[in-house]
């Protein structure tokens, strides 16, 4: 019993006694992490803006890792964002908006550097789910590049690693401490008492055994050892997952920076990409299996369709094509995006098109430039023969005939008043009004009457008019001879000029295009011409347009391959003839076409490097003719097997043939894009 006695008050003082004990070793491992962050930022974040975030007001992790970022490493910009320890915090920042702008715009912005990266002190257990909401709230998910540092104890790394706003974030570490060095961080009497049993045990070994002193000696090992976890994005099936990469200890904390961050997007391993579009050839082209919204879908041949060959075989990966639900682009209200736009805002999809971008749709998605823009093109009649019994006065236009006819006028008016006042003062003979106006007009028939001049000025006036009159009629005549011999042709519009010139004249364009970028493009445009074109526009199907640009008046716009495409296979004879004239200006709508990723999509930048090389080998050029040619030659072997489609009525002018189309509305299948 007093020996019983004796080891509990050696117990005791020996627990009194040990806590400058533990507080050395927590030191030592707390340096170690410190050292361990610190080989990260001088491997891959040298020079860039650090971020540290802590959930504990008196962080000896925090205090370690600026402690090392202030010596001799080279940083960039650090900032330190200070605790976030409570939900009261993350309330008062979304109250106050302006502060949250102002504390966002200082902890991701920074002129001055290229790279971030974020350390994210979570030893304390209490508060972890705060921190995480902050960084939702703060927009890391739009930062993927940015690489993200924690540190917490062992039970929340998967937590952590897989939380939602770390989704787009392709360089992710976790450095997990042991569960005794974790409380210990914060509960440093506890971990006093473990040491100091682990001393006692050390001095009564002979009373109860070695057993009992092993055991601190083994858990003391264990909790010196930080095991380091990397988050991987495709990892699981293609999906995200947590690899443990490393075990570290007080005696050898190196990482393997080799083995750290080697996410290249060479193998997604299966990943799924959800894909939503609608039909636009040549970007796009697919058939739907039935009338039913969210139906499965046969994708036909087009520039999308390669490109998810070329891409499942580089990348592994596959594609879940959606048929847009509301066949819309997408048009904006109060920040929010309809149709595609809303799906990609959403995040119920990850990469859309094809598209044109612009200032709205910037802000909700990353751009990729993959096609060349297709233009917009006026239809209209071809040009027809103009009237032969007009022949003779077309030479000249209608402001020259004019300007011939007042210069008859003056000229001849000039003689008689010049010839009045010579006979005012010289006795002489009288010259009539009319006999000048009839000499002025015969010297340009080239049958002049007799000269009405008796001066020598009036001589000067008369051999002045006949020499204009040669010139006048060397080029009448030599125009005239042009005009004979090649026949004239009526001129169709070829920009939006020329529509709004024309008397009587009226155009339409498609309904379905009225939407997204081209209807922005009308109603945002702050020319007037536009303005116009947009007041008198009509929407129709395209089988109606092109009846009424048959029967004169009446023009029809139309984006380039598609009206190219239609009026080449179902309106052309065998000898390629048409009807139709498709003008040769082109009207830019947008000058640029792609496809859509989701804000913050780690896969956008490996995208773009392969789409790169193939704009720039020219093989998406070479895909688009050879799907336009492929599409003309399909359309008219259709065609000539559909025999409700019947070219009578045929009528020769000239040069060209106009044909008259029965049944026409069998084309109405092509306004579904």
């Amino acid at each position: 019993m007093v020996a019983l006695k004796n080891y509990i008050k050696a117990m005791a003082a020996i627990v009194v006694n040990a806590v400058p004990l533990v507080s050395q070793e927590v030191g030592v491992m707390v340096g170690q992490v410190g050292v361990m962050v610190g080989q990260v930022v001088e491997r891959h974040l040298t020079g860039c803006h650090l971020v540290l975030i802590t959930t504990s007001r008196h962080s000896h992790v925090s205090s370690s890792i600026i402690r090392r970022w202030n010596g001799d490493m080279e940083a960039g910009v650090i900032v330190e964002a200070g605790p976030v320890t409570s939900q009261d915090q993350l309330d008062h920042l979304l109250q106050g908006q302006d502060q949250l702008d102002h504390l966002l715009q200082g902890l991701w912005t920074d002129a001055r550097t290229t790279c971030r990266g974020l350390v994210l002190d979570l030893t304390s257990n209490n508060n972890t789910s705060h921190i995480l909401e902050f960084l939702e709230m703060s927009g890391l998910w739009k930062l993927p590049e940015t690489v993200v540092i924690a540190i917490g104890g062992r039970a929340g790394v998967r937590a952590v690693l897989l939380h939602h706003s770390l989704r787009n974030t392709v360089h992710a570490l976790y450095l997990a401490l042991h569960h005794d060095l974790y409380l210990a961080l914060h509960h440093a009497s506890l971990y006093a008492i473990q040491v100091a049993l682990h001393n006692a045990s050390l001095h009564i070994s002979s009373h109860f055994g070695t057993s009992v002193a092993q055991r601190p000696k083994k858990q003391a090992e264990s909790s010196s050892c930080v095991l380091v976890y990397r988050r991987c994005l495709y990892c699981n099936t293609g999906e995200p997952d947590v690899q443990l990469v490393h075990r570290c200890f007080p005696t050898s904390p190196t990482l393997p920076m080799d083995h750290l961050f080697h996410e290249q997007f060479h193998n997604l391993l299966g990943h799924k990409i959800k894909f939503s579009s609608m039909i636009f050839f040549p970007y796009m082209d697919y058939r739907s299996n039935n009338n039913e919204q969210g139906s499965s879908m046969t994708l036909v041949d087009s520039l999308n369709t390669r490109l998810f060959l070329d891409f499942a075989r580089r990348l592994n990966v596959s594609f879940e094509v959606q048929e847009q639900p509301e066949h819309s682009w997408g048009v904006e209200k109060a920040g929010k995006f309809s149709g595609m736009m809303g799906q990609l805002q959403r995040e119920e999809i990850d990469v859309c098109g094809p598209l044109a971008p612009h200032n709205e749709r910037i802000k909700v998605m990353e751009f990729l430039n993959v096609y060349k823009a297709d233009m917009m093109k006026i239809v209209s009649l071809k040009p027809t023969s103009l009237p032969q019994h007009l022949s003779p006065i077309r030479p000249f236009s209608g402001e020259l005939w004019v300007a011939l006819l007042v210069s008859v006028v003056a000229w001849g008016t000039t003689l008689w008043l010049q010839q009045r006042v010579w006979q005012w003062s010289v006795v002489g003979l009288r010259v009539e009004l009319s006999a000048a106006l009839l000499y002025s007009w015969g010297a340009l028939l080239q049958t002049p009457p007799t000269v009405p001049s008796v001066s020598s000025s009036g001589r000067v006036l008369v051999g002045t008019w006949l020499v204009f009159c040669v010139v006048m009629i060397t080029g009448y005549s030599s125009s005239l001879m042009a005009h004979l011999t090649i026949v004239g042709k009526t001129t169709p519009p070829e920009t939006f000029e020329d529509l709004v010139s024309r008397e009587n004249w009226k155009w339409g364009i498609e309904s379905y295009m009225l939407n997204g970028a081209v209807i922005l493009y009308f109603t945002k445009h702050s020319d007037p011409v536009v303005k116009e074109i947009y007041r008198k526009m009509e929407a129709l199907t395209i089988t109606e347009a092109l009846e009424k640009v048959k029967k004169g008046g009446y023009s029809f716009l139309s984006m380039n391959y598609f009206i190219s495409i239609t009026v080449a296979s179902r309106y052309a004879d065998k000898y390629g003839q048409t009807p139709f004239y498709i003008s040769k200006n082109e009207i830019t709508l947008f000058i640029s076409f792609g496809l859509g990723f989701r804000k913050g999509s780690p896969l956008f930048p490996r995208f773009e490097q392969l789409v790169q090389r193939l704009v720039i080998s020219g093989i998406m050029q070479h895909w688009t003719d050879e799907l336009v040619a492929k599409r003309v030659r399909d359309e008219k072997e259709a065609a000539q097997q559909d025999h409700s489609v019947l070219l009578d009525n045929t009528t020769h002018d000239d040069t060209f043939l106009v044909y008259k189309i029965g049944n026409a509305d069998d084309n109405e299948d092509y306004n579904t894009m």
